[in-house]
Formats: structure tokens, sequence, C-alpha cells
């Protein structure tokens, strides 16, 4: 029995985007940062960086499109750029890494002496980072009506939940799972992260160059 497609179109997006945020991916970075935080300060940890993975993913949704449009940058290019920033993120899940454009270590360095680590790197660009702002920008633009928009702003209520869990339950994860569990579900989010950026990519492949289609 198959998902009829209006289902599968709703579902896609929220599927996208808990590849590639991953929460789970980055609960050992967030024991990392807030390894010699109090329990107060580790609870407003966890409430900042799910909000504000809300905040990015609710504003990709709403005002993304307007700003390719300010910039020129037509969708189809969007999408193979996207698409591209997927496949590096999903080939680097599939090494157990947390992902592949994220942050560099002078912005760790700089976010833990600053106790800013909540939104940077946490949030930007640990959880929601080019791939995954890229994502939402281009399932908005495939929205027909504005319901589908607010579909897309819940699924960013989806994902600072599930930070939050993750983030909250990080100790007991961690020593349940181990270093080798948590490889585990990285690779898996990877391999599907993987095939939905070559779907990405060749659908926006397809708007560039229509003789494609044609091969």
């Amino acid at each position: 029995m198959h998902l009829s497609d209006p289902i599968m179109n709703h579902i896609k997006p929220l599927v996208a985007l808990l590849a590639i945020v991953n929460p789970l991916g980055i609960t050992p970075f967030f024991i990392a940062f807030t390894e010699h935080f109090s329990v107060e300060q580790r609870r407003r940890t966890v409430l900042v960086s799910a909000f504000s993975a809300f905040v990015v993913v609710a504003t990709s949704a709403l005002l993304g499109t307007e700003i390719l449009a300010f910039f020129g940058i037509s969708v189809a290019s969007f999408q193979v750029g996207g698409g591209l920033l997927l496949m590096l993120s999903g080939f680097s899940m599939l090494n157990a890494s947390p992902g592949g454009v994220r942050s560099v270590p002078e912005e760790v360095d700089e976010a833990v002496s600053s106790d800013s680590v909540a939104v940077v790197p946490l949030t930007i660009p640990l959880l929601t980072g080019p791939a995954a702002i890229s994502t939402v920008i281009i399932y908005a633009d495939k929205a027909r009506h504005f319901t589908d928009l607010l579909y897309l702003v819940g699924y960013g209520v989806v994902i600072g939940l599930a930070s939050a869990l993750c983030f909250s339950a990080a100790q007991p994860i961690a020593r349940v799972l181990g270093r080798t569990g948590i490889n585990v579900m990285t690779r898996l989010m990877g391999l599907i992260l993987a095939s939905i950026a070559v779907e990405m990519m060749s659908d926006g492949l397809l708007k560039l160059f229509p003789g494609l289609g044609h091969g």
C-alpha cells in the first residue's frame, strides 16, 4: 500500500530536514560545549538553541524565495547549488561526521569563550547550516498554497522539539548509544540525505536544461 502523493509531498521535506539537522549526531558537541555549564546554563542553552533552530527554518520558509528574487537567483540554480550542499553533507555524514559545511575551529573557540554556544555554533551552523536553509527555501518555492508554507513552519517546530529532546537527554543518549551507535545513526541519515540531494539536483538541472529530459 503506497502513500498518496500529497502525503509524500509533505513528508519528504520533514525527512530531509531531520536528516540534515540530525540533532542526535550533534549531541556529542552539545556535551562538549556545555561540559562546564551549570544545570541552569545547560537548560537555557537547550531552550535557546531549539528556538533558534525554529526561527531559522521559519524565516527561510517565509522569506527565502523573496531573498532569492532580491539577488536575482533562479530557484533552479539554487536547487542545483543546494543539492550539492546536501550531497557534501551526506558524504560527510556517511563518514560519521556531523556535516560538511559547518563551522571552523576559530568560530567554535570564540563561541565557547563567550558562552554563546546556543546560537553559534550549536544552532548555526551545526544544526541549521546552509544545507538546511537551502532545503527549506527550495521546498518553499514549490508551495502552491499558504498552508504549504505553514507546514514548513510547523516542521521548524518539529526540528526545534527534536533538538531540545536530544540535547536534554544528551548524557543518557551518549551512555546508551555510545560513539558507535551515534555514528551508525549519522551514517543512516547521510545515506538518506545523499538520495534526496540527487533528486533535488536532477530536478534543478531539468529546469535549467530541459533538453536533458528528452535524452
